[in-house]
């Protein structure tokens, strides 16, 4: 019975894998009120829209995509292992000496390490040759209206396509990205696209798809407006004093500890940053057991472009390795005791 059951399992999972996509229904009502939004509210055509949405598929591989994100799903030891390899170090290290020049300009006028910005891009898109198939569109309406548990944020980010595509002259249906709807390079949602790109390149255009002057750019500007402080530190390995209470559960992100209050709980690191500078203790679970870091303002930036810890700890130890391999300093952990200057 158990080799029956097993089987018909994966042939379920197969069906379902191979299960072809279906047209969205734009008689439902939810579709038709979005629609006519678009259409009072934001100004764009009634045929427009209607064409549009005449040629979108609702996708369950979409949806299956969506129920099992690797910050989800794997714990530390194996999500690390995906980023941190010797083959992602070494592309990263390419990719800085190739943007070298527009690297160090953006990093010296915008204080966001250049090799962090190599980094996001190593993370998310393995330096732009991997940055997703799927039709925006598609992917939007797909968890805008068959994704109820976040249908309230995917439709605004579909409006937020629609307004991205009129602003910059895009081609809506021709926009590829990740299952969420990222695009380009980056991964920036339309919304963010709309809010923190910049034209890097000085061509009077913001283009995240093509453009590495406007890609590098827009992600210094997005830690920028995150407040990225520039020369101070993203992270540090810490320990735990023999009496002191270890945290249980996952991490909240949120700097709601001081590098003195940390100290004073028993956490052990060290920073030359003062006892009022906000941190977050974080607890993940490493090869070995249980790892600890404490993070920063800068790390805490990082969460912005993607709210996982362990996100932001691959982006930083990516980055320390590209600048290892290129010879450039890393802002990284300081030399004296936290907590040492008083609280």
């Amino acid at each position: 019975m158990a080799n029956i059951a097993a089987l018909i399992a994966v042939l379920a999972a197969t069906l379902l894998a191979s299960a072809p996509a279906r047209s969205l229904d734009t008689g439902r009502p939810d579709v038709q009120a979005f629609i006519s939004e678009l259409v009072r509210q934001d100004g764009f055509q009634q045929r427009y829209v209607t064409s549009v949405f005449g040629g979108i598929e609702s996708k369950q591989s979409i949806l299956d995509a969506m129920s099992r994100p690797a910050e989800k799903v794997k714990p530390w030891s194996e999500y690390r292992g995906i980023f941190i390899t010797p083959r992602r170090i070494s592309a990263g290290v390419d990719f800085f000496r190739e943007h070298e020049a527009r690297l160090r300009q953006i990093s010296a006028s915008t204080g966001v390490p250049a090799e962090i910005i190599a980094a996001i891009l190593g993370v998310e898109t393995f330096y732009g040759t991997r940055t997703g198939s799927f039709r925006a569109v598609d992917a939007l309406a797909t968890l805008a209206f068959d994704y109820p548990p976040r249908s309230a944020f995917f439709r605004s980010e579909l409006r937020h396509l629609f307004l991205l595509a009129r602003e910059e002259q895009l081609d809506i249906g021709t926009l590829t990205g990740s299952y969420a709807g990222a695009l380009g390079p980056p991964q920036f949602i339309p919304s963010s696209y709309r809010s923190y790109a910049v034209d890097g390149s000085g061509d009077g255009r913001r283009d995240l798809l093509k453009n590495w002057d406007d890609i590098m750019a827009s992600i210094a500007n997005y830690f920028v407006r995150h407040n990225w402080q520039p020369g101070q530190p993203i992270a540090t390995r810490a320990e735990f004093a023999r009496d002191a209470i270890r945290p249980t559960g996952p991490t909240e992100l949120v700097l709601k500890d001081t590098v003195g209050s940390l100290a004073r709980q028993g956490v052990q690191f060290t920073t030359d940053l003062p006892a009022t500078a906000p941190a977050i203790l974080v607890a993940l679970q490493g090869e070995d057991g249980d790892e600890y870091w404490v993070g920063f303002q800068n790390y805490y930036a990082i969460t912005r472009y993607n709210r996982s810890t362990m996100y932001a700890l691959a982006v930083f130890q990516l980055s320390e390795a590209i600048a290892a391999g290129t010879r450039t300093p890393v802002a990284g952990a300081g030399a004296r005791p936290a907590g040492g200057a008083g609280d």
